[in-house]
């Protein structure tokens, strides 16, 4: 029996952990007005949680070490790169993949490439996010999915999704409400964007 929906746009996903935004862009790809599917989820580190919960969904995963390459991250890319086009992927979401690009791969999928960033950019670029609006006394925080440039966190902005920052928030509690705006923002503006594009 035949897919009844109309051929959809296949999505590569690239994660390091353990993929709580791979696994809502997966779970949005299963509405029937979806523009796209998730034709495969790769990690560089092949004990990341998340290839277990994609195969659990029935997504196709791959691992690729980088550690094997040292510091030549270009050499690894080049593997990463082969594998998203094995799959025949037309766009690329970052979702927790903790590894600085090199030009090489940001400028071959360049407008195809995006990444969710758990700040209000340009806004605290970088790690520790929720810490530092704590810090900075700010009023509101939240997310940011961006097109992924050279440059790190840099890239034209897609969407943002913000939250209030509380009396008594720490750290991990600021996160935590972000992190649910994050799973409703990412597949939206992963929709829209492939929209665009088609």
């Amino acid at each position: 029996m035949t897919d009844p929906r109309p051929s959809r746009t296949p999505v590569a996903i690239l994660i390091s952990g353990d993929g709580s935004n791979m696994v809502a862009l997966v779970e949005a790809s299963r509405a029937a007005d979806c523009p796209y599917e998730v034709v495969l989820v790769l990690s560089n580190t092949p004990d990341a949680g998340g290839l277990a919960k994609a195969a659990a969904l029935g997504v196709p995963t791959l691992a690729i070490d980088h550690r094997p390459h040292g510091k030549d991250r270009e050499a690894h890319e080049r593997l990463v790169d082969a594998a998203l086009r094995d799959a025949r992927a037309d766009y690329v979401a970052l979702a927790g993949y903790m590894r600085i690009l090199t030009p090489w791969l940001v400028e071959g999928w360049a407008g195809r490439m995006l990444n969710i960033h758990p700040s209000l950019l340009p806004k605290y670029p970088g790690l520790h996010t929720h810490q530092r609006a704590l810090d900075a006394g700010d009023a509101e925080a939240g997310c940011t999915v961006h097109l992924v440039t050279t440059g790190v966190d840099e890239g034209p902005i897609l969407g943002q999704a913000r939250v209030p920052v509380l009396p008594g928030d720490t750290a991990e509690t600021l996160a935590a409400r972000v992190k649910a705006q994050e799973h409703q923002l990412y597949p939206a503006a992963l929709a829209d964007l492939v929209r665009r594009g088609a």
